[in-house]
């Protein structure tokens, strides 16, 4: 199976780099497409659906973290790896702080780029073990109503853990705007929204009714690993902080 990448690197040169070391790697990436801004990087990632976004930090109109932030707010399935010239300690904590997969200085080492790919790569055959499991059905005998029914039993079984869509459409032999497409026309609603609704209520049940669970605990039993990222989730679709939500729950529903 190859893995899907877009580039984001405002020099012209650098990225024709980055875009050959990429597709010399053995590790199954191919570029699907790249970008000069962040803005043009977002736009791609919008259309492709990605598995991986490697992005330079300092970009024009958006910088590499925003846009890394701003997708892990609509597509916290996608990986991310930062490149940078610069080893201020401030750029790799904004990188970790929104869960890049790896921060790589420049110039880049092809070996540590095939090395940081190789790691993704295991992440995601691990993960395509499990849904081969779940996806033995043949899907072709299915409506598009059924195929789409599918995919929401395995959100609803699976939220807890990391999710990546586009191993779910390649197992059940879509492409992941297909897949997409079936979702938004049974539950009017894209598959990676579907699963942030369906984490934080689940989240808002926990704090309400599991007074003992810490704010990372319940984090953690929805899916969100890092608690400051959980936080800003909550925040983002709730209003408030989970800790204003645990004090002030039932005013909030009522």
């Amino acid at each position: 199976m190859k893995y899907s990448c877009i580039i984001a690197e405002d020099e012209e040169l650098l990225l024709q780099n980055l875009v050959k070391k990429v597709e010399q790697s053995d590790a199954g990436f191919s570029v699907a497409g790249t970008a000069q801004t962040g803005f043009q990087a977002y736009e791609l990632i919008e259309k492709t659906n990605p598995d991986l976004v490697i992005s330079d930090i300092r970009m024009p109109v958006m910088d590499g973290i925003a846009l890394l932030k701003k997708v892990r707010e609509q597509y916290p399935q996608i990986d991310f790896i930062i490149t940078s010239g610069y080893s201020d300690f401030e750029y790799a904590r904004s990188a970790i702080k929104y869960q890049a997969a790896e921060y790589l200085l420049k110039p880049i080492d092809p070996e540590e780029l095939n090395a940081s790919l190789h790691k993704l790569k295991t992440k995601y055959m691990l993960n395509q073990s499990t849904l081969e499991d779940i996806f033995n059905q043949d899907t072709a005998a299915h409506s598009p109503a059924q195929i789409a029914d599918i995919l929401k039993e395995y959100l609803v079984r699976h939220y807890m853990e990391d999710i990546n869509l586009n191993l779910i459409a390649y197992n059940m032999n879509y492409s992941s705007s297909y897949l997409t497409k079936l979702f938004v026309a049974r539950y009017e609603s894209s598959p990676s929204k579907y699963l942030i609704n369906l984490r934080m209520q689940k989240a808002q049940h926990l704090l309400l009714h599991n007074p003992t669970l810490s704010i990372k605990q319940i984090g953690d039993a929805v899916g969100y690993h890092d608690q400051a990222y959980f936080s800003r989730i909550f925040k983002k679709y709730c209003k408030v902080s989970p800790a204003e939500y645990r004090e002030n729950g039932e005013n909030i529903i009522g």
